[in-house]
């Protein structure tokens, strides 16, 4: 089950990352096209407004993914809850978000996978 949680970790990691890259390429895009010269003030204004809200949307939502990820790898109690939280809310998210979601629940709701969590919570004398 350490494998599987040590997986999931990854995966939340590159998801996150994925996200972030994601919005940062649609600012670009977006503040790239605003400099056309042939567009109107208005445009302009309203393209960099939309990448920059977009850019700042997804990295709120990325950066809990990443946190996430890296607690899951030193196997934290908060990140597994954290995980759980963020699986729910990703289910939305067809395919990726939906598939990483749904094993992430499969996996650690199990019993063996809480034990782990709590073993590892008693071993650092907490």
């Amino acid at each position: 089950m350490e494998k599987h949680v040590h997986f999931i970790g990854i995966l939340w990691i590159v998801f996150g990352a994925l996200s972030l890259i994601g919005g940062f390429i649609t600012f670009s895009i977006l503040f790239g096209i605003s400099f056309i010269p042939s567009i109107s003030y208005e445009a302009h204004f309203i393209l960099r407004t939309i990448g920059l809200y977009t850019c700042l949307v997804l990295a709120i939502f990325s950066i809990p993914k990443l946190v996430a990820g890296i607690g899951l790898m030193k196997k934290k109690e908060w990140a597994r809850i954290l995980t759980l939280i963020i699986s729910f809310l990703c289910l939305l998210n067809f395919p990726l978000g939906t598939a990483l979601g749904i094993y992430s629940f499969v996996i650690l709701l199990k019993d063996e996978t809480i034990q782990l969590f709590r073993m590892t919570k008693k071993e650092e004398g907490i």
